[in-house]
């Protein structure tokens, strides 16, 4: 069966990771309302179709850990996670406005405005048809929130990571420096590794390959895109075994 050819969703349950960048749009910092509403819309629109929606955010929009010069790497870190908290607040607001059911949850205790992250709690939210949104990082210094997702989606057994970025695929070589990049469809994860390719850190590739989960990055700017991923419509780059 061709499955560009039907509205099904080819998966029961997706991590979808959104970096603090995409969110903050043009500006590059704080949020772009419009960009909220929008991801929205279409968490909104995939979770109707059946598809247990679990979200983790970046913080970049507000502070990246290596933006601390000079700073205590843990402590650049712990900033960088409380910034991701900011932006599932942010999430979840622009979510419940339009009627979805949503839990934040937490890798540090923050009880008055999230849940702590708990596992099995995380997946019965899901099973209810609420869309989770993962924060705080991993709750350590020194681990990405790509680290993250690929940690989450292994934790909560989701059959993919829809890596949504303000590039639309992944390339051979950096396409703002290169004009001859090329786009490539389909990609191991051992390829990504050995060729230094700037999809996701090592250490969440690793973790994805290791667990066999498939990593489906894409452009954020183009509507439409996060729920043509959940159909199986070829867009972007696929990252898997083959």
């Amino acid at each position: 069966m061709n499955v560009e050819n039907t509205n099904k969703p080819i998966y029961n349950r997706v991590v979808l990771k959104l970096s603090g960048e995409a969110l903050a749009g043009r500006a590059g910092h704080g949020f772009d309302y419009d960009i909220l509403n929008d991801i929205s819309d279409e968490v909104i629109e995939i979770n109707n179709l059946g598809v247990q929606v679990a979200i983790v955010v970046g913080g970049g929009n507000i502070w990246r850990g290596r933006s601390g010069v000079g700073m205590d790497r843990s402590t650049a870190d712990y900033m960088g996670m409380l910034a991701t908290v900011i932006n599932a607040l942010a999430m979840q607001d622009a979510l419940e406005k339009k009627g979805m059911q949503t839990r934040v949850q937490t890798a540090i205790e923050m009880r008055e405005v999230a849940e702590p992250y708990i596992r099995r709690r995380a997946i019965r939210h899901l099973e209810k048809g609420r869309v989770v949104i993962f924060a705080g990082g991993t709750g350590n210094p020194f681990f990405s929130t790509d680290t993250t997702a690929a940690l989450r989606a292994a934790e909560i057994e989701a059959e993919v990571i829809l890596l949504a970025k303000n590039i639309d695929a992944v390339y051979n070589d950096d396409p703002n420096k290169n004009p001859n990049a090329k786009k490539l469809d389909r990609i191991r994860y051992i390829e990504v590794i050995n060729r230094g390719l700037a999809v996701m850190d090592t250490t969440a590739i690793t973790l994805c390959m290791e667990n066999k989960i498939p990593i489906q990055v894409f452009g954020l700017k183009k509507k439409g895109n996060i729920k043509a991923a959940v159909l199986g419509k070829r867009i972007g780059t696929v990252i898997k075994e083959e």
